[in-house]
């Protein structure tokens, strides 16, 4: 694992480092203009990020279980070097690309582009579980955020174009949507919807693997600290590159799809 993990990261994204300062800190620079969001947006926003925010996203490993199930995951270090590849390559290039471009073409009022970005990043994901999985967990987040917020008018057409399956439906774009009509910028929203897929994947693992929920929190913070150099790394990237992700973890949820003993639907 950690042979082809590193080479494949490293050419995708040497210019990722770290100890960079939050992103969510007073006033942050997005795609457009920076934003300085009032503290209860900030509240409402990280409502629907936080790991119990129940849309089934605790159901779903995306393939750790089966790094675990192969025992290339065993303990806390193990889990933190996949971790950080997960975030490097397949939230970087993946979901975290996609609330930038989200952003991109909400700020052109170009809601057509937005069906397209959910159409390319569903057919760019290989791994069956991983594709069902998301789709599932967008659902359930767009059902759950219409009962707490009103107001935005592309997130309930997004809904509608999922219930006639026009659209497959992505989470990082309904929160994209939720966060844009909310005032957030791209960067922000990078940050915190990163936040959300961190803390969840970190609380899966502390079910699922020999580990602590202190070990848990600390890989989670490490994880965190890339945010912000991964948000630059992705603000100079294109479409071209939406849905690259290192083989080895592909492989991992596409085998996923045939194990034997599991806790996780992927």
């Amino acid at each position: 694992m950690t042979t082809t993990m590193t080479m494949t990261i490293t050419t995708m994204g040497d210019s990722v480092g770290k100890g960079r300062p939050s992103a969510l800190a007073g006033s942050v620079p997005g795609s457009s203009a920076g934003a300085t969001l009032d503290v209860m947006v900030y509240a409402r926003l990280f409502q629907v990020c936080d790991s119990t925010f129940p849309i089934g996203s605790f159901n779903h490993s995306f393939g750790m279980e089966n790094y675990l199930s192969d025992r290339r995951i065993r303990k806390a270090p193990q889990f933190e070097e996949w971790f950080e590849a997960y975030f490097r390559s397949q939230y970087a290039y993946g979901e975290g690309l996609l609330v930038r471009l989200a952003y991109e073409a909400l700020d052109r009022g170009d809601a057509r582009r937005i069906w397209d970005l959910d159409r390319v990043i569903y057919c760019s994901t290989p791994a069956r579980e991983t594709r069902e999985g998301t789709r599932l967990i967008a659902r359930q987040m767009v059902s759950l955020i219409r009962l707490l917020h009103t107001g935005a008018p592309l997130l309930d057409e997004y809904v509608d174009r999922m219930a006639t399956g026009e659209s497959f439906g992505n989470p990082a774009l309904a929160f994209a949507l939720l966060a844009h009509e909310s005032g957030a910028d791209a960067r922000q929203a990078f940050v915190m919807y990163g936040y959300s897929v961190a803390s969840t994947l970190a609380q899966n693992a502390v079910r699922a693997v020999p580990l602590g929920q202190r070990q848990g929190q600390v890989a989670l913070n490490r994880v965190v600290s890339l945010l912000e150099p991964l948000w630059d790394l992705v603000e100079g990237l294109d479409e071209s590159y939406l849905g690259a992700c290192v083989p080895g973890l592909e492989l991992a949820q596409m085998r996923h799809e045939t194990q034997g003993a599991r806790l996780f639907m992927s």
